[in-house]
């Protein structure tokens, strides 16, 4: 009797408690994921892909593929690129960005398609007799055309044609738009190239075409300066209550313009100018078709994999190529502007060059192809083929005009996102935020955090990943003062599932001393195959590329790497930044593939192997 009468005082209780607990359910919910909304998904996209729409990449062969058409090849389905061979990726992306030029936008189709609008234009009927009157009238047209950018003087500007051209761009986004599956953000490029020096960037939008269509893209025509274009960004902001951003591109071709430490103007940076430009500009482009600009072999001596798919001849002009002068280097590559960065913030308390950094293609095929043994091209007269490759890319009749070697075209890159869910409000917040990283065709999955209460245990924990977000800050993060701690970090990194294993991870560490001096350092920070590193230097992982048949193994490196690592110089009195890069082992470059495959005549010379990697946003530290 006792005892059933205790248990019905326990049921009583229980019942109490239970009552309790769900009056006040709304505060203290039994799952904390539920209101913690960490970025916890992966996606892999590409923010920079022109289709035929962009007047460049119609000139020279793209003639059939809009952007529609690139954003359900990203999305996976087959298309018939302009070779007429089927292209279909192996494995779709998760978001495009279709960034066709503001230039000229929409222009060649129409002249194609003898719209009256463009042939009423006094260059209009010009134009298009030359375009369709001869096999050359394509490369004619568009040496034309950027000559008149790069005067700053169009041809052809009309302004209902613009409207109407912005207006099928996003309208196509929003119909490819599927949240939660595929997202596509609208977007274009604004391409201003001074001289040749590249000074182009891409612009994202965070909305639907709705609201994006309120004002009509800029181009370099209405201003040739970064600043005309910020001026557009903020009247969006304003006018169009919308989000915007803007990512920088081939620094590697700007001859020491795209992070050099003064205006337009040639004034010095001050503190508004510094605030406006990291909020406007929070990502760069580090990598793609045209180079890589992480490092330079130039400004990092001791780092073994700076001088990787390098280019560095001179800038961008089509008839004359302006060869790179003394000293201008440090301004077009990340990790020297990050660390000029430093000094600027020192200066004016106000950090300019505070980016992230992702990758993307430049592909002007409208097929978003980055991987090295699916390799389509820069442009579509140089698609895979035996023989479209052997010739190189030239505009113009003048003596030491540009001359792209095809095979010097680089298979990159991705942008990679962590963020809460596939649509555009989750991928543009992350964009923002910089939890974002740069792949060069791999889908590499890294992350980074650092903090100051972190311990190697904290690898082994099944939550590690959110106690990663309670307990420190992300890619992209920043590290306040640790009251005399020294700071940590958690870096973990896995292969693309369908590619190459790991050959390491590295720490690369920037920072500026008291007196003023910019100093960087790697730190490989976990390696594969049981190596160490004897005497500062680390035994090469090795290579199984067999060129004959365009083939590896996966018998060397790992699939998996994590470290726990701790600054073993730091000083807390000095401003710092780190990001992690990971290498994989040696794999075939794409010309491999083009040679084992199509029979291609490869130059003597060229590389045969290559060895993919990713670049993590940095971490900064401020005293």
């Amino acid at each position: 009797m006792a005892r059933r009468l205790n248990r019905w005082v326990v049921s009583f209780l229980l019942v109490g408690v239970l009552q309790s607990a769900t009056a006040g359910a709304e505060n203290l919910p039994y799952s904390r994921h539920a209101v913690e909304g960490f970025p916890m998904e992966l996606y892999f996209g590409d923010t920079h892909v022109h289709s035929s729409f962009s007047m460049d990449a119609n000139a020279v062969g793209n003639t059939r593929l809009s952007p529609g058409d690139a954003y359900r090849f990203a999305k996976g389905e087959a298309v018939v690129a302009n070779s007429g061979m089927t292209a279909k990726l192996d494995q779709p992306i998760d978001f495009l960005v279709v960034s066709d030029h503001a230039e000229y936008m929409g222009l060649l189709p129409a002249l194609r398609d003898a719209d009256a609008r463009i042939l009423a234009e006094p260059a209009g009927a010009s134009l298009y007799e030359q375009l369709t009157g001869s096999a050359e009238g394509g490369m004619l047209t568009i040496g034309r055309l950027i000559e008149s950018l790069m005067k700053n003087d169009p041809l052809i500007d009309n302004a209902e044609f613009k409207r109407s051209i912005w207006n099928e761009i996003t309208s196509l986004a929003d119909a490819a738009n599927e949240p939660g599956r595929f997202t596509a953000l609208i977007g274009f490029e604004w391409t201003s190239m001074p001289g040749g020096d590249n000074l182009h960037r891409v612009v994202v939008y965070g909305d639907d075409a709705e609201q994006a269509r309120q004002l009509i893209p800029v181009s370099a025509f209405d201003g040739p300066e970064p600043e005309d274009l910020w001026d557009f960004m903020e009247s969006y902001e304003r006018e169009a209550q919308g989000q915007i951003l803007a990512i920088p591109h081939n620094a590697n071709v700007s001859n020491g313009r795209m992070f050099a430490v003064e205006d337009s103007r040639g004034a010095a940076f001050d503190s508004d100018y510094a605030k406006r430009r990291a909020r406007l500009e929070p990502l760069v482009e580090v990598t793609q078709i045209k180079g890589d600009a992480e490092a330079h072999p130039l400004l990092s001596p001791d780092d073994e994999f700076a001088d990787f798919e390098t280019w560095d001849f001179g800038n961008l002009h089509v008839l004359n190529t302006v060869p790179k002068g003394a000293g201008q280097i440090e301004f077009e590559y990340a990790r020297s502007a990050l660390k000029n960065g430093l000094r600027e913030a020192a200066r004016t308390g106000t950090n300019p060059f505070k980016f992230g950094m992702i990758g993307s293609t430049d592909a002007h095929t409208s097929l978003a192809t980055a991987a090295e043994d699916d390799f389509w091209g820069k442009t579509a007269n140089v698609e895979p083929g035996p023989r479209s490759k052997n010739a190189s890319i030239s505009l113009g009749d003048t003596p030491g005009r540009v001359l792209f070697d095809t095979w010097d075209f680089v298979a990159s890159g991705y942008a990679a996102v962590w963020a809460t869910e596939n649509t555009r409000e989750a991928i543009f917040a992350a964009m923002q935020r910089k939890e974002v990283y740069a792949t060069t065709g791999s889908r590499i999955a890294v992350r980074l955090f650092g903090g100051w209460g972190f311990d190697a245990e904290d690898l082994d924990r099944p939550d590690a990943v959110r106690h990663g977000y309670r307990n420190g800050v992300p890619m992209g993060g920043d590290l306040k003062s640790g009251e005399g701690k020294t700071p940590g970090f958690l870096v973990t990194a896995m292969k693309d599932p369908r590619g190459a294993n790991l050959d390491r991870v590295q720490i690369v560490k920037g920072w500026l001393e008291a007196d003023g001096t910019l100093k960087e350092k790697v730190y490989d920070v976990a390696l594969s195959d049981g190596r160490r590193k004897y005497f500062g230097r680390v035994r090469p992982v090795g290579s199984t590329v067999d060129v004959e048949t365009g083939s590896y193994s996966n018998s060397i490196g790992a699939a998996s790497l994590d470290a726990y690592w701790q600054d073993p110089e730091f000083d807390a009195t000095e401003s710092a930044f780190y990001y992690a890069r990971v290498i994989e082992i040696p794999t075939p470059r794409w010309n491999v593939y083009d040679r084992v495959r199509l029979g291609a005549t490869v130059p003597e010379g060229t590389p045969e192997s290559v060895q993919d990697r990713a670049y993590t946003s940095p971490i900064w530290y401020t005293p």
